[in-house]
């Protein structure tokens, strides 16, 4: 019985071996995924061209959301390519993984190898590299000047074991799979001039695909894939709702709401938890005092005689205790109650990343779907509702809310203090956010923003 435990942190330390040994195939694999992203964009958008202007007739809110995208999707290619690197020389893997076996030859690898004992896992490790390899190939410079440098340099000296180093100056010569860094900034207008405008050739791209016989199928399979991704995304948006109320008042009812009851009736809990309850529960009996005597004058209500006033008082003093006595004891389950909740929504969020990823993307689609005057309309909202000129009021109702919810007394000096200070945070970032972002993705909407904000 005693190796019980001992067998679980073998077991743990043993998953913590692998998983430490899987690092080269798992940083591996998100920069292929990332590559994958950055095809797909290219195949949808760009007719399997190069991220830019010269390939697609776009405006420049949707071409900036596109570089964004593409900035986002370079980066992680180099972070885990580094990650794929140093991890490999840590685990002393072979140097030359990614070099294609020569047929006719055994070529085995070294048996000291992460999981790269067959010439199979290999071949695949290689074959990623190299789509990875072919996807940067063009956004990356290869001529000698100092001002253009390699996003992903890290991937050229893994994936390009098997190529010729010494490439010629003028071999992405002509066309426009350039990409200039400035300030960590990926700019994708740096590229050479075309003897065609880049409107006319994007439309000529728009119209080879519309008469591609695969088209229809191609929109039908979007479609399709829209639709599932909305599917999912409003189904999960209802589980991070549904699932925290549901724990909360079951847990709250039948888990620990019968275990503080009983505990509080042991020990003879205070009536009262905090001062702020007892002094509203004297002031309902003082209140109710003040109404008898009042009904009793204007000829309301029959005189009665002390014992008979102080008998109804008597009343109202034992339904006040057993009013106050519940809600003490509800605010002590509503603390472990919210607790649980709290559990409950990190445990969606931890086991569900796939979901998280699809919801975001549902949530730009749906954000940058809006029009100009929409997301303006939005922003102006949700502002004046949280930092704009009355938005203290309804800070200082939420405080009190969740103060009486979890028991606490009001504390007017710390509420004054959040106040003063929370919304003036939350409104330099929004400010910051909309200078930042949203005037680079689309600056039409702030422009919009600013004359209605006026």
């Amino acid at each position: 019985m005693n190796t019980s435990p001992w067998n679980r942190i073998v077991k743990y330390l043993y998953s913590v071996h692998q998983w430490y040994r899987e690092t080269p195939e798992r940083a591996l694999e998100q920069a292929y995924d990332a590559a994958l992203a950055i095809k797909a964009i290219e195949d949808e958008h760009f007719g399997g061209q190069g991220i830019s202007e010269r390939s697609g007739d776009y405006g420049q809110s949707t071409l900036s959301y596109f570089k964004s995208e593409l900035q986002k999707y370079l980066k992680v290619i180099q972070t885990r390519m580094v990650e794929f690197n140093a991890s490999r020389s840590f685990l002393e893997l072979p140097e030359r993984v990614g070099a294609k076996p020569k047929t006719g030859h055994s070529a085995e690898p070294h048996q000291h190898g992460l999981h790269l004992n067959n010439k199979d896992r290999a071949s695949l490790i290689f074959e990623k590299l190299e789509f990875i390899d072919g996807v940067i190939d063009k956004y990356i410079n290869s001529s000698r000047s100092t001002a253009i440098v390699p996003v992903v340099s890290s991937v050229n000296v893994q994936a390009k074991s098997t190529k010729n180093s010494s490439s010629p100056p003028d071999q992405n010569k002509g066309s426009a799979n350039f990409v200039k860094i400035h300030d960590g900034e990926v700019d994708t207008n740096y590229e050479e001039v075309n003897l065609l405008p880049r409107s006319l050739l994007g439309t000529l791209n728009r119209i080879t695909k519309d008469l591609d016989p695969g088209a229809e199928k191609e929109v039908v399979k979007n479609f399709r894939n829209s639709k599932v991704k909305t599917i999912i995304s409003l189904r999960f948006i209802l589980l991070l709702i549904l699932v925290p109320l549901l724990t909360n008042q079951i847990s709250k009812n039948f888990l620990i709401g019968p275990v503080v009851d009983h505990f509080r009736i042991k020990q003879n809990a205070p009536l009262f938890i905090n001062v702020d309850l007892e002094e509203e529960a004297f002031e309902k009996l003082e209140q109710f005092e003040r109404h008898l005597k009042f009904d009793t004058l204007i000829g309301m209500a029959p005189s009665l005689s002390s014992e008979e006033t102080e008998k109804k008082i008597s009343e109202k003093a034992v339904e006040l205790a057993q009013e106050y006595r519940s809600e003490s004891g509800g605010a002590i389950k509503n603390i472990f109650a919210d607790l649980i909740s709290c559990i409950a929504f990190a445990a969606i969020i931890v086991t569900n990343k796939k979901e998280i990823e699809i919801l975001k993307s549902f949530m730009d689609d749906v954000v940058y779907g809006l029009s100009d005057s929409a997301k303006a309309f939005v922003i102006i909202l949700f502002t004046d509702v949280f930092v704009g000129f009355h938005s203290p009021h309804g800070w200082e109702i939420i405080l009190e809310g969740l103060s009486r919810h979890l028991g606490l007394p009001e504390n007017r000096q710390f509420i004054f203090l959040f106040i003063a200070t929370f919304p003036v945070i939350l409104d330099t970032v929004f400010k910051y956010w909309i200078f930042r972002y949203l005037n680079r993705s689309s600056p039409s909407a702030v422009a919009t923003y600013k004359n209605m904000n006026e």
